[in-house]
């Protein structure tokens, strides 16, 4: 049985210049921030792997939950506020962004377990308790 799963944000849009300002200023930033333990060559910015992250465990907004292109438009805008908070270094151990962030997953996960309820080993695998 083949698993039912919507696109996810990342394979539809990603506000690539706000996360690329965040990623460049993460590397000028000097205090209190892992870089400055050992400079590496091929350092990876953290504010670039915390929007592919949320941007693979979130549903895009589709034609069901968002009929109108305005509705869809409108709901793609509001995960990238979130993702362009995110990606913030200030804001990486803010609960408030965490949690509006881990909301988001937690609803696309619950709506991949429903939608995958029918499969034979949904208790394993898409439990709505367990996040991937």
């Amino acid at each position: 049985m083949p698993h039912s799963q919507p696109r996810k944000l990342i394979e539809v849009a990603l506000p690539l210049d706000d996360i690329n300002r965040a990623a460049s200023r993460e590397k000028s930033i000097r205090h209190g921030h892992p870089s400055t333990l050992h400079l590496w060559w091929a350092r990876r910015p953290l504010a670039a792997a915390r929007a592919v992250l949320f941007a693979q465990l979130v549903d895009d907004p589709d034609e069901q939950r968002f009929p109108g292109v305005e509705e869809r438009k409108a709901e793609r805008e509001r995960l990238f506020g979130i993702i362009r908070e995110l990606v913030k270094w200030e804001n990486t151990t803010n609960e408030k962004v965490l949690e509006a962030a881990r909301k988001e997953i937690r609803a696309s996960w619950e709506r991949a377990c429903e939608a995958n309820r029918d499969h034979p080993r949904a208790a394993e695998l898409y439990d709505p308790e367990r996040l991937p």
